[in-house]
């Protein structure tokens, strides 16, 4: 064996030498040696020797793991056989596709200029960052370039206008910013595909001239101004998506010679006028979505032409006339909105003639009149949404039997008859919401045989006999609302079967016996009315188990009896109604730890006695406490109460014994603060004395051997172990000997004069090694040094929130139970930091780049080098330090910071986790003038992020919740806001019950876009 390798060697040595020989010779004779390379093909070899070092240093510029999937690229092979290469007939690499590789890092050191023949490059769904290099222009071969699903950041290279054979340009889902680079030289363009980046400013003018574009996919970025009527003459373009951005001014009639489109999505812009009735001209048009726009005026005629159309979204514009005579050829449509427009007459006739209409809503609008036939045969419907308009006829007969519907409202309207037990036979059917018309009779007990309803609303009817005791079948109700009619008789005790149920009102009816105690096994009951009947008896103990209510109203009975001191176990109740009983007695003390209560009212009633100690009770009307036997306290119209001590010795002797305790206690305490004010001066003097130590220090660690091994691990803070950016310098990735990953943050101490005398290093380092919290980035030690001071802190290895969010890839895995766990950490270590630190610290930079995600999606705030402690007693001055976008508005006007501040920017924090984005234009709408009529029709479901499913129960509360509380936060009043004690309770208390609005509203987000 050992023979036959050295006889192998010995060859290729004879082989290479005699090689060398014949290319000497040829050169002596006059033969160049260009031309020997191309006789022996040694064009080819240097040209993949050049490629393979491109592509080697490259991947030693990536991380570790990258490392290991690359592993198969090594100087042993040649490039053509490495994993994600593809080479041509000359052996040179025409192809790079590394999509969904794991790969981190930059392309900063690929030297793209190494590939002149490269016709495809593929780095999709990876971690890459940085900016696109512009040598990318070099390629100029290149046909298909997919760079989408990465944190690609900074603007788009002016070079890629050079690439004139591209045919495909995808660099969707990063963080690119700034404008689209003229594109004019590409004449080969097919595909441009830009969406979910940041660009901003105007479509490019010049896109006109780019005749062979078939697909422009621009959704969910910034970009504003008109729509160029230049896109008019790209007659090949089949899809034009421009959803969600900020483009304004009218829709170019010049769309109308894109006569081979089949998908137009410009909803969700700014965009004003009326719809041209060139859009007639898109015959072969499959999906037109104008919503959430200001379009008005009528629909145009010509649109009876767009018989293929399968999605026409208008919703939540200004369109005016009727619908039904512009659009009576459209029958295949399969979802059809027109929700929040002006439309008026007759619904359209033919709405599902071609028998695949799913979805259905035309609720908020005027129209009139009686519901198509073709609606009542439509058995493809899933959902339908007539709610609020003028429409009549008799429920029976007008609507048929759904075999896939979930979700109905026919809801304010003027239907009539008999609620029919047929919509038991819709086996899928989910919510029933038939409030607010004329409806008569009985509610039949078939309805108990619908086992997925979870929302039965028919109030404010005309409804009479019993409550059937079938309904306690339905497990999974949620929500049942039959007040407002002529229902009588008892509440049946099966009702305590619907142990799912969150909302049950009975209210305005004749209703009459005693409140079954088995009401108290509906554990999520958050909202309880049975006002207005005629129950007798006293009110059962067994509500007191309804942890989670927020509302009790049973005003206006015969209840008698005193009210139950267990009810004061209700801490989450905020409103509460006893009035217009026969109830007596006192008020128990217990009444008094209720401090969610905010509204009460126990007037009309026979009670007597001092009101209890709590805010509600003390700030009630006197309207909410009047025509009682004999209350007393200190509320408005009350008399006091009687003194509970008086001159007798006994009460003399104790207040002679109380005055002795107070004595003890104020020595005890001036013991206490001697004690404390020699430590502190003993610190002081400490403290002063560490600031005169010339060389440096760390905290827990031998300070001379750490610093060196972290400028060891980081390569002197080479940019390649760089991973983010924080206020206050640059945050390296070190790994050291022991294998232990730490983040090192370098402070940049001679750019900030906030920094002089390390002023914000110290501050820094004391606020961090004072707070130890879960939910807080853990600081390992600092070192301060004449050259380098950085900061020492655990590694989180999730990263940034706000690069979450940004990728495609991780936010749809980022689901809403995760998102939801991440608002509460936040919150959690925000009411740490100002209600358990004396004196509390505000971190003055709550943004996504500084909220961290560990593997298990637990939040961790981060960069506190704009912390400030706060004293008490002082107004707090500063200069602004926070992030743009995030810092509360009075910071415009004053530098006072205060808690305040921090609970603004959570708001913010909240919304854009739940809307995937930054929510700056929201909030822009909120706090302008016409912030009221902006958001009045707004529900939920619209700014949720549209990568994820819709929550369902139960996560569904948790998101509610948050989006409440950050609308609260973003008062821009910061007396109004919250604290964030407020903010710790709604979310570790029990979970606070929703409004019946605020379920409505859910539910139909929900269910409009299943």
């Amino acid at each position: 064996m050992m023979f036959t390798k050295l006889v192998t060697f010995q060859y290729i040595l004879t082989t290479f030498f005699f090689s060398l020989l014949r290319v000497y010779s040829l050169e002596v004779s006059g033969v160049s040696l260009s031309n020997v390379n191309v006789m022996f093909g040694y064009d080819a070899v240097e040209d993949e020797n050049i490629e393979a070092s491109a592509l080697l240093k490259w991947k030693a510029s990536l991380d570790n793991q990258s490392q290991v999937s690359l592993s198969s690229w090594s100087t042993f092979t040649t490039p053509c056989k490495w994993k994600g290469i593809v080479c041509d007939e000359s052996n040179s690499v025409s192809t790079i596709n590394l999509e969904n590789f794991g790969l981190q890092g930059t392309l900063l050191n690929l030297n793209l200029s190494s590939f002149p023949k490269l016709l495809r490059l593929y780095v999709s769904y990876n971690n890459l960052s940085g900016p696109i290099p512009s040598q990318i222009g070099n390629m100029s071969k290149i046909s298909v370039l997919k760079m989408k699903h990465n944190y690609f950041s900074g603007s788009i290279p002016l070079t890629i206008g050079m690439l004139t054979n591209l045919v495909t340009l995808d660099l969707s889902s990063n963080l690119l910013s700034g404008t689209i680079p003229s594109l004019r030289n590409l004449t080969n363009l097919e595909q441009l595909i830009l969406f979910s980046n940041l660009l901003s400013g105007p479509i490019p003018e010049d896109l006109g001239g780019l005749h062979h574009l078939r697909t422009i996919k621009l959704l969910d970025n910034h970009i504003s101004g008109p729509i160029p009527s230049s896109i008019g003459d790209l007659a090949n373009l089949t899809k034009l998506q421009l959803t969600r951005n900020k483009l304004n001014g009218s829709i170019p009639s010049s769309l109308g010679n894109l006569t081979k489109l089949i998908e137009l999505s410009i909803s969700e812009n700014k965009l004003s006028g009326s719809i041209p009735a060139s859009i007639g001209n898109l015959v072969y048009l499959k999906r037109l979505n104008l919503a959430q726009n200001k379009l008005s005026g009528h629909i145009p005629s010509t649109f009876r032409n767009l018989t293929k159309l399968t999605f026409l979204l208008l919703h939540v514009n200004k369109l005016t006339g009727s619908f039904s005579i512009a659009t009576s050829n459209l029958t295949n449509l399969v979802n059809l909105q027109l929700s929040s427009n002006h439309f008026t007459g007759p619904l359209p006739q033919y709405i599902c003639l071609g028998g695949s209409l799913r979805y259905f809503a035309a609720n908020d609008n005027r129209f009139t009149g009686p519901i198509p036939s073709s609606l009542k045969n439509c058995s493809s419907l899933m959902r339908l949404n007539l709610a609020k308009n003028m429409l009549m006829g008799n429920i029976p007969n007008d609507f048929g039997v759904y075999p896939n519907l979930k979700y109905i409202d026919l809801s304010r309207n003027a239907f009539n008859g008999h609620l029919s037990s047929n919509w038991v036979k819709c086996h899928n059917l989910i919510g029933l919401i038939i409030s607010y018309n004329r409806l008569f009779g009985g509610i039949p007990p078939e309805l108990g045989q619908a086992p997925k309803l979870q929302m039965l609303e028919l109030s404010s009817n005309r409804l009479t006999g019993k409550i059937p005791k079938e309904l306690g079948n339905l497990t999974q109700l949620f929500q049942l609302s039959i007040s407002k009619n002529n229902l009588s008789g008892n509440i049946p005790i099966e009702i305590g079967s619907l142990n799912q149920l969150q909302l049950f009102d009975l209210a305005t009816n004749n209703l009459s016996g005693p409140i079954p105690k088995q009401l108290g096994r509906l554990l999520k009951l958050n909202h309880l009315n049975l006002s207005h009947n005629n129950f007798t008896e006293s009110i059962p103990s067994e509500l007191s188990q309804l942890q989670h209510l927020r509302e009790l109203d049973l005003s206006g009975n015969s209840l008698n009896g005193k009210i139950p001191a267990t009810l004061g176990k209700l801490k989450m109740l905020e409103y509460f109604n006893l009035s217009h009983n026969n109830l007596s007695g006192n008020i128990s003390a217990s009444f008094k730890n209720m401090f969610s209560l905010t509204n009460v009212d126990i007037s009309n009633n026979q009670l007597e006695g001092p009101i209890p100690n709590n805010r509600a009770f003390l700030n009630a009307p006197f309207q909410a406490l009047q025509n009682n036997k004999n209350l007393c306290g200190h509320a408005s119209g009350l008399m006091p109460c009687p003194q509970l001590l008086s001159h007798n010795p006994n009460n003399i002797k104790s207040m002679m014994f109380l005055l002795f305790l107070a004595l003890g206690a104020l020595f005890v305490v001036g013991v206490s603060l001697y004690i404390h004010w020699q430590k502190a001066r003993k610190k002081k003097k400490q403290e002063k004395e560490e600031q005169n130590r010339d060389l440096f220090s760390i905290l827990h660690y031998d300070g001379k051997i750490v610093h060196e091994t972290i400028i060891e691990a980081t390569n002197n803070f080479d940019e390649k172990h760089l991973i983010g950016k924080g206020g206050f310098g640059g945050v390296y990735k070190a790994i050291l000997p022991s294998g232990q990953i730490v983040a090192v943050k370098k402070l940049q101490v001679e750019v900030d004069r906030e920094m002089v005398d390390f002023k914000a290093f110290t501050s820094e380092v004391r606020t961090l090694t004072e707070i130890k919290h879960r939910n807080i980035v853990k600081l390992h030690g600092f070192c301060e040094h004449p050259r380098y001071c950085f900061l020492v802190y655990e590694f989180v290895e999730g990263g940034s929130l706000d690069k979450v969010l940004n990728s495609e890839t991780h936010a749809a895995m980022f689901d809403w139970n995760k998102r939801a766990n991440v608002v509460k950490g936040v919150a959690n270590a925000l009411y740490h930091m100002h209600h358990g630190c004396s004196p509390p610290i505000v971190h003055r930079d709550i943004s996504s780049k500084n909220v961290l995600i560990d593997l298990e999606y637990e939040a961790r705030l981060s960069d506190f080098g704009t912390a400030k402690i706060l004293n008490p007693n002082s107004r707090n001055l500063t200069s602004f330090a926070g992030t743009y976008g995030y810092a509360a508005p009075e910071l415009a006007y004053t530098m006072e910071v205060n808690e305040k501040c921090d609970v603004f920017s959570f708001g913010v924090l909240c919304l854009e986790i739940i809307m995937g984005n930054h929510p700056g234009d929201l909030i822009s709408s909120m706090h302008s003038p016409s912030s009221t009529s902006v958001t009045a029709n707004l529900l939920l479901k619209d700014v949720m992020d549209q990568r994820l499913p819709l929550p369902v129960m139960p996560v569904v509360k948790e998101v509610v919740i948050i989006a409440k509380v950050a609308f609260a936060c973003l008062n821009e009043r910061p007396l109004s806001r919250p604290t964030m004690e407020d903010v710790y309770n709604k979310f570790v208390m029990p979970k606070s019950p929703l409004t019946r609005e605020t379920l409505n509203t859910i539910l139909l987000g929900q269910l409009q876009n299943d």
